[in-house]
């Protein structure tokens, strides 16, 4: 069981905790909400951006996955600067950050300059999101835990479904792509304003340091490994590139040699082994690295096969993907309401309704109602994630909330990072040498593999938790 790290307060003051906790909730959840609009947004915008600025497919791929790149490998950082500092300071830098470099963006006058603001962008969200999941760790237990994890994944998916509209709506309103990024300069200035008023003053002092040697072998190790991925494809899968992917998984051994070394000097490394012995935390990891790679794959090639091979406007291509968000949402939030004995079978399920949706969309490459359909079958199978993540952290104590959910969150960036940078080069490979029904159906079963892998993993986690309450 977890232990509580927050003092009750006395019963006086319960009422009035009460109402801070629900507006605590209310602010951390809208700059959740902010950063995922931000990722989808642009997803929708691709094709637009490489008409006006002349990009490359690498260039595109930057664009999206240069913000998550960032935020993957800051996000343990980030959480642990909450955790030193204050969750609240922490939150708020981050915001500030992020506001103003997503007007950078919006002023951006080439894709070099965009893809560097998307890089701070990501650095600005590293700071702010990992306060979301420990905040809630730390104030909620129980049912009430459950409760507000399902409302962050409604927003997570409620952030695709405006993403992929609004984004749709100002492009087919002949707005322009820069539009998708400074609408979201006045709400980041807004929420700025409301969260200085509403987050709960803490005074940080957390436990060591922030482990910069750790944060320097991943970050090499991370870019090793990516970079070469997206480039390779234009520059004819160079020497270098391969020899880049090689070092990289040196580095990541680098990486766990040097977590030892911080240990054993009694410093506390960017991921606790203690975090990893968990029940249930490796199993999680290994479906929220797979689970997100098939998503990050499926709107980053959808975006570019609706508009490009079937023509569609950026406002249909976004509706097309209200049936995938809205099933995703709905499923995340009806866990937690589910019979406990329902809930662990539950994860698994949704892989294996995934998988076969995804091969259902490379046959529906045409369009029409079967790919909404198709689309809405995977939203509902990925839509679990909310339930991976309650599972995996549930034995966690509290005094490494912030580890567990720097570590969560980080796996499941990079896997969508994996996804655009693998399944995105596929895609973009198939389409230039054959017709997209054929990059569609490649792409199709490549995800359906990776959604495979995940439902295996996710039978360890759900029999680790039922060894658990047994």
């Amino acid at each position: 069981m977890t232990q509580s790290a927050a003092l009750s307060p006395p019963l006086a003051a319960q009422p009035e905790r009460a109402k801070a906790s629900g507006l605590l909730l209310a602010v951390i959840l809208l700059g959740q909400f902010l950063a995922v609009l931000n990722v989808n947004i642009v997803n929708v915008a691709t094709p637009t951006i490489e008409a006006d600025l002349r990009s490359s497919g690498a260039g595109l791929q930057m664009i999206v996955a240069g913000y998550t790149i960032v935020y993957a490998v800051l996000l343990i950082t980030g959480a642990r600067v909450g955790d030193l500092f204050g969750y609240r300071r922490a939150f708020l830098y981050g915001l500030a950050l992020f506001t103003l470099t997503t007007l950078g963006c919006g002023l951006a006058p080439s894709t070099g300059a965009l893809v560097g603001f998307r890089f701070a962008q990501g650095a600005g969200a590293a700071m702010m999101m990992p306060q979301v999941l420990t905040l809630i760790q730390r104030n909620y237990q129980g049912p009430a835990r459950g409760r507000a994890l399902g409302l962050w994944s409604a927003v997570v998916s409620g952030g695709i479904v405006v993403g992929q509209a609004l984004g749709g709506i100002l492009l087919g309103l002949g707005a322009g792509w820069r539009i998708v990024f400074l609408v979201m300069v006045p709400i980041g200035a807004l929420l700025l304003v409301a969260g200085a008023r509403a987050l709960p003053a803490d005074q940080g002092g957390g436990r060591g340091g922030l482990d910069p040697w750790g944060l320097l072998t991943l970050s090499a190790a991370v870019l090793l490994f990516v970079v070469p991925l997206v480039l390779g494809r234009e520059l004819h899968w160079p020497l270098w590139g391969w020899i880049s992917m090689a070092l990289s998984v040196v580095m990541f051994g680098v990486f766990v040699r040097v977590e030892r070394w911080v240990t054993g000097r009694g410093g506390r490394p960017l991921v606790d082994a203690r975090v990893l012995r968990a029940p249930g935390m490796r199993p999680g990891l290994g479906v929220l690295l797979l689970g997100p790679a098939t998503w990050g794959a499926f709107l980053f090639t959808s975006a570019l096969h609706l508009q490009g091979e079937l023509h569609l406007s950026p406002f249909a291509s976004g509706m097309m993907m209200v049936p995938c968000a809205v099933a995703f949402a709905v499923v995340g939030l009806l866990w937690p309401r589910l019979p406990a004995g329902l809930q662990r079978p539950l994860v698994p399920f949704g892989y294996v309704v995934a998988a076969p949706a995804y091969v259902g969309l490379g046959l529906a490459a045409g369009g029409g109602a079967l790919y909404a359909v198709m689309s809405a079958l995977i939203g509902a199978g990925l839509g679990v994630q909310v339930a991976v993540t309650n599972m995996a952290t549930e034995q966690v104590d509290d005094a490494y909330a912030a580890d567990a959910s720097g570590a969560l969150l980080t796996v499941m960036q990079l896997g969508q990072v994996i996804g655009v940078s693998t399944v995105g080069t596929l895609f973009i490979s198939l389409s230039q040498a054959h017709s997209g029904s054929s990059a569609s159906m490649g792409t199709a079963i490549a995800m359906a593999t990776l959604a495979v892998l995940a439902g295996l993993c996710s039978l360890f986690l759900a029999r680790r938790r039922a060894l658990n309450v047994a």
